[in-house]
């Protein structure tokens, strides 16, 4: 099967874009968590081997709640992918951070509640680090690609991930600010927690689409004007994630080999190996195997 070096989950519009811009062929891959959201598309862009992922599928299918990301970030994997860049829509909470500009996020606070968000959940105990839950690495790259760029791009931002579909009260959307929270949206997380796991870097470009409901609507825009407004805000936004990343991709050979990222599960494993069942040992053996190899597991008798 064709290999690729970064992988890209975004929306469809990104998917799009990369098949115009280079062509692409698309790959079938299972998953012991079944299908990803779409068949990846691999391509060559700005020289790098690239597979990309629709994370809502094809379509639109998929409602944040209910997009396989175990499947999706294990396709990435199981195609050679060692880092991820991905991209979703927002909507901004602060003042500054205006609609069509992107956000290079560096903290998230999870607020979902009915995802499974780990790929040991049965018979492995794994606890990964993610008190910086995008990869700081990758961050830069894409900061520096940022550099010039025609787009307002901030460095930092706090995405609040909600569980969805449906969108904030005005009183929680108030919370999230009062929290430290510059951006609301549902789809980092389980995502950032399993690429940790799968020890991927992984870092996420947030295009703010609108102020969510803490800022009042001018109530003489008729809805059907704002939702025109809002879409074209996510186009201008996307058109400006598409130029970062491009750029990112050329910058990418420099991302360092030896990331934290890439050795998550170094200390994170607290199962005795010899206490896994073999067939669920097989199961995850692209993500434990090489460090069962030579570790026997914390011991947990003290």
């Amino acid at each position: 099967m064709r290999q690729a070096q970064v992988g890209i989950i975004g929306g469809t519009g990104l998917g799009d874009t990369l098949l115009q811009q280079a062509g692409g062929e698309i790959v079938h891959v299972e998953t012991p968590f079944g299908s990803p959201s779409s068949n990846p598309v691999i391509a060559k862009w700005e020289g790098v081997d690239v597979a990309f992922i629709a994370r809502h599928g094809d379509g639109h299918r998929f409602n944040p709640s209910s997009v396989p990301y175990r499947a999706n970030i294990w396709a990435l994997k199981q195609l050679g992918v060692t880092a991820v860049i991905a991209s979703g829509a927002t909507g901004s909470l602060r003042e500054d951070i205006k609609p069509g500009e992107l956000v290079i996020c560096d903290q998230v606070i999870d607020k979902t509640s009915g995802r499974t968000s780990t790929f040991f959940d049965e018979g492995v105990v794994a606890h990964v680090v993610f008190a910086d839950p995008f990869c700081t690495n990758l961050r830069s790259l894409l900061i520096q690609a940022g550099e010039g760029l025609d787009a307002k791009v901030h460095h930092t931002g706090t995405y609040v991930c909600m569980e969805g579909p449906q969108f904030s009260t005005r009183a929680e959307s108030n919370m999230h600010r009062q929290w430290g929270g510059d951006l609301i949206g549902m789809t980092c997380m389980p995502e950032a927690k399993l690429a940790r796991e799968a020890e991927l870097c992984y870092a996420l470009v947030a295009l703010p689409t609108d102020y969510d409901c803490w800022r009042p609507v001018d109530p003489s825009v008729a809805a059907d004007d704002l939702l025109t407004e809002i879409m074209g805000n996510l186009q201008r936004a996307s058109d400006n994630a598409i130029a970062l990343i491009r750029r990112a991709l050329g910058l990418i050979a420099d991302l360092p080999g030896d990331c934290t990222c890439r050795n998550a599960l170094k200390q994170a494993l607290w199962t005795d190996p010899s206490r896994i069942d073999p067939t669920i040992r097989k199961r995850l053996e692209p993500l434990i195997g090489r460090h069962l190899a030579d570790n026997t597991g914390h011991d947990t008798s003290q």
